[in-house]
């Protein structure tokens, strides 16, 4: 059996000011949040991570020393990068509009959500059979890719789930499949 715990990055000035983010640190309440949630994690056997600044310090500040992959990178927002969401809306709305609805479309120039969801998809099926626990820190684009390809959704339900920073996300591989786990406490 494989596990997989995901956990998306701590907060950013992006998450506070709702912008499409750049390679942009956490911000310093975070690092403590992340610090904080470290004992909850349980043994790692292979720790990987999205090369961006954010998640490599969510690692850190996890005490993780994750092998990189691009795999496990953010959407590439193309020119929306660093750009507010209110202000895509008002310069841009036909575009946001069908970037939002049409998953395999990139009017920024950047990714489509369907390219995301392929990639993460295709990590996830690399690991399987991996056997042990396996944690991901990475994006909340790539914990909601990760949900659907996990629950063989359509795509076009990637906007369904709010992934907040530091969201932990469980799940578990037959071997054959993933399943999501949802994590209790001992009475």
């Amino acid at each position: 059996m494989t596990r997989l715990t995901w956990i998306c990055h701590g907060s950013t000035a992006a998450n506070r000011e709702a912008r499409f983010p750049l390679d942009e640190p956490l911000n310093e309440k975070a690092i403590g949040a992340t610090r904080a949630i470290a004992p909850r994690l349980q043994h790692a056997d292979c720790v990987f991570a999205s090369p961006t600044l954010r998640a490599r310090q969510t690692a850190d500040a996890l005490g993780l020393e994750p092998i990189f992959s691009d795999a496990l990178g953010d959407c590439d927002f193309g020119r929306w990068a660093g750009r507010s969401i209110a202000e895509i809306q008002q310069a841009e709305p036909d575009n946001l509009a069908a970037w939002m609805a049409r998953p395999e479309e990139a009017p920024h120039g950047g990714e489509a959500i369907a390219a995301v969801c392929a990639r993460v998809k295709a990590w996830m099926n690399e690991r399987l059979q991996a056997g042990g626990h396996i944690v991901a820190i990475t994006h909340a684009a790539v914990v909601r890719a990760a949900i659907i390809t996990t629950l063989n959704a359509p795509v076009s339900s990637f906007w369904i789930a709010d992934i907040e920073p530091l969201a932990i996300i469980h799940m578990t591989s037959n071997g054959s499949r993933w399943s999501l786990r949802v994590e209790g406490t001992t009475a």
